[in-house]
């Protein structure tokens, strides 16, 4: 029988835990992982999502809210304390997304909770509500392997779930994926004092149950780097802007505004997360240092502070127009933060 591995993380660090799955995901050598972990204050949406159009990204950098995109496909969730993360791994051809669905499944009956799958990625439990989502999932598989992770809400605050996975009203036209939102209860409604540790455990004994066999924790601590090949370099690359904002599927991203100065119209092309075509219209009796600020942010991050910069070069270039053009700065990296 192939052996068993089972690995618990110490650290709260959305783009630890994702690098620290990633890599033992791509090195595996055993066919049956357990991975057990949870993350900080964190979005974290799917590989071809657009974290502009699924997240109010301006409340996320205001209350310090980390971004992370996953390696796999599904919709946005916002993960606190409150939700505890798993992750299974097989090899092919034994891999079987139903072996984890049921593991899952069998760990909530030993907490004394009924719940069953919906559809292709949720857990449920019904109630006199009606059903109720306690758990979403998402998968990825390569030519010889495959894995299933998703979270259990325990205690999650879903208030700020709705804060935070609720964009602005801005006048984006996205490609890519749109989460489907789903009314969602807490494993704390039907046992008050469940806690991750408990998780833990439930999962653990159900995945050793199901194989017949048990195997030691290793248990991954942020304060030593655990010693998988290549783990430093996805960590940085987990970690980047480039990874977790440029990966965005192209868009647009049109805004207007009318100043006491005019009126002005513009339209931004964005392609790997920065800034492919800028057009702007206006009414200005001096559109000249606007058309120039066109043509300056091609090419440009499309992040509020590296758009602010642009802006602040265009208004030391153009000193007779500074306060209009300050305005125009101060409403722009309003807008696309």
């Amino acid at each position: 029988m192939k052996p068993l591995r089972l690995l618990l993380s110490d650290s709260y660090d959305p783009w630890f835990n994702l690098a620290v799955e990633d890599c033992i995901f791509r090195e595996m050598t055993t066919q049956r992982v357990l991975f057990l972990w949870r993350n900080a204050e964190t979005v974290v949406i799917g590989q071809a999502q657009n974290p502009w159009k699924e997240c109010n990204t301006r409340r996320m950098e205001e209350d310090g809210i980390r971004l992370a995109r996953r390696s796999s496909g599904g919709g946005a969730v916002f993960h606190d304390l409150g939700n505890t993360c798993f992750t299974f791994m097989a090899g092919k051809p034994e891999y079987d997304k139903s072996v984890s669905t049921n593991i899952i499944l069998n760990a909530l009956k030993r907490l004394g909770i009924d719940a069953s799958a919906s559809g292709r990625n949720d857990l449920v439990v019904q109630t006199a509500e009606g059903e109720r989502k306690i758990s979403g999932s998402a998968y990825r598989e390569t030519a010889d392997r495959g894995f299933h992770h998703g979270t259990l809400l325990l205690n999650a605050d879903l208030s700020r779930l709705a804060n935070y996975l609720n964009p602005d009203v801005k006048k984006l036209q996205a490609k890519g994926i749109t989460s489907v939102r789903s009314r969602v209860a807490n494993l704390s409604e039907f046992v008050p004092d469940i806690n991750h540790e408990q998780i833990c455990e439930a999962v653990t004994a159900a995945f050793f149950d199901w194989y017949g066999a048990s195997v030691e924790p290793e248990i991954i601590s942020p304060d030593v780097f655990p010693d998988i090949p290549g783990f430093p370099e996805r960590f940085a690359k987990q970690s980047s802007w480039e990874w977790n904002f440029g990966k965005a599927p192209a868009f647009s991203h049109l805004l207007n505004e009318r100043f006491v100065w005019g009126g002005v119209d513009i339209h931004f092309d964005v392609e790997k997360g920065s800034i492919s075509r800028a057009q702007i219209f206006t009414d200005s009796l001096n559109p000249a240092p606007l058309l120039a600020l066109a043509d300056a942010l091609v090419g440009t991050r499309y992040h509020a502070q590296d758009i602010g910069q642009t802006c602040q070069k265009i208004i030391e270039q153009n000193p007779t127009m500074r306060a209009e053009l300050t305005e125009l700065q101060s409403w722009l990296v309003l807008c696309i933060q």
